[in-house]
């Protein structure tokens, strides 16, 4: 298995992950010796039938589920060497965040969603950060609207502007596209890969589809909690941006 080429000091570095669970039926295990680096900037799909323990394996480097032996290493810092007050405030600095249910906050406008991660960093310029990367998105008409009135497409792309609004190093999208239809989630995926590469965030991201898979460096493929291939390719996505993300990327910059 090959190592990250993209940086000598890994921003993911897994290291020897088990998982198993117990219950009266007996112990399930769900991941087996996982190990892998991901370098700064680079792109990986994980990749598997259902059941394979793709979704466990994000939460895991995520530091949402401990695993039974092993550990995760986030720009060289120990998720399981500190506590869970730890590890979340190292969430809230380095690690954003999009799922296939957008996990968006009903109660709370596009503006003031964008807006949470920002404040409880304590930045000044919240408001305006948020608002800046949502007309980025392509939803600087929709501030003020709550979820329950936005398509599931501009959903996820608050989703989108709310976990790149703080410049994270690492980006964890759990199935980004799997509530979507096959046009919106071409534009939703159009939009993380050119916030991704403006950012020069390193993306993990879980998908049962090839072509999503295909548009990223690394694809780590899952067979019955192992790594069955880790192959490294040149991307199938088109290289330059869309018009105005470097100067919009630039304004949401602390």
């Amino acid at each position: 298995m090959s190592s990250s080429p993209a940086s000598a000091s890994p921003i993911v570095s897994v290291e020897h992950v088990f998982k198993s669970v117990t219950d009266s039926a007996g112990t399930l295990d769900i991941l087996r010796d996982i190990d892998f680096t991901l370098g700064a900037r680079e792109t990986a799909a994980i990749v598997g039938a259902s059941g394979s323990g793709k979704s466990t394996l994000l939460s895991i480097v995520a530091g949402l589920d401990v695993p039974s032996r092993g550990t995760v290493r986030i720009a060289g810092d120990d998720l399981f060497a500190i506590d869970e007050d730890e590890r979340a405030a190292l969430r809230a600095r380095q690690i954003g965040f999009v799922f296939q249910s957008f996990q968006l906050l009903g109660n709370l406008t596009a503006l003031e969603n964008v807006m949470l991660p920002l404040e409880l960093a304590d930045r000044r310029d919240a408001r305006k950060a948020a608002t800046e990367m949502l007309g980025r998105v392509g939803l600087g008409q929709r501030l003020s609207h709550y979820p329950k009135v936005l398509s599931g497409g501009e959903q996820q792309r608050v989703a989108l502007a709310r976990a790149f609004v703080v410049q994270p190093q690492l980006l964890l999208a759990d199935e980004p596209t799997g509530s979507l239809d096959f046009a919106t989630g071409e534009q939703v995926m159009r939009l993380m890969f050119d916030l991704n590469r403006e950012l020069g965030t390193t993306l993990v991201l879980v998908t049962h589809d090839r072509g999503i898979a295909a548009q990223c460096e690394r694809r780590i493929t899952i067979e019955a909690g192992r790594v069955a291939s880790n192959e490294s390719s040149k991307p199938n996505w088109p290289e330059t941006p869309v018009d105005g993300a470097q100067d919009a990327i630039n304004s949401v910059a602390p």
